[in-house]
């Protein structure tokens, strides 16, 4: 004999209201921004014009910038939040930097 399950009407209500509810609340949870969907910061951007920005770390003017030593890139500096060959940068909120990049902000990851 198969036991016989029943479910309220007051039960079946909330359950429904409980999988709209969670539906709508899941929909309205923004998503997290990734590198890759931000835009590329351009070395003309106000910022890093003042920050000496160039997407290509060899091509940085050692006369202007004297602090520029080979081998710092953005992919090594502590402000850099990428794996790839693009990342976020704390310095440039909302654009993502190359990983071959400079800045005259550049600070050694520890």
């Amino acid at each position: 004999m198969i036991p016989k399950t029943s479910l309220s009407r007051r039960h079946m209500l909330a359950l429904t209201a409980s999988a709209i509810g969670g539906g709508l609340l899941t929909a309205a949870i923004p998503r997290c921004a990734r590198a890759e969907d931000l835009p590329h910061l351009a070395e003309s951007d106000s910022t890093a014009v003042a920050l000496g920005y160039r997407e290509d770390a060899t091509k940085v003017d050692p006369t202007k910038y004297a602090t520029h030593k080979a081998g710092q890139t953005c992919a090594n500096c502590r402000f850099f939040g990428g794996t790839g060959a693009w990342g976020g940068c704390q310095l440039f909120p909302g654009k993502a930097v190359t990983a071959k990049g400079w800045c005259s902000a550049y600070n050694a990851k520890a």
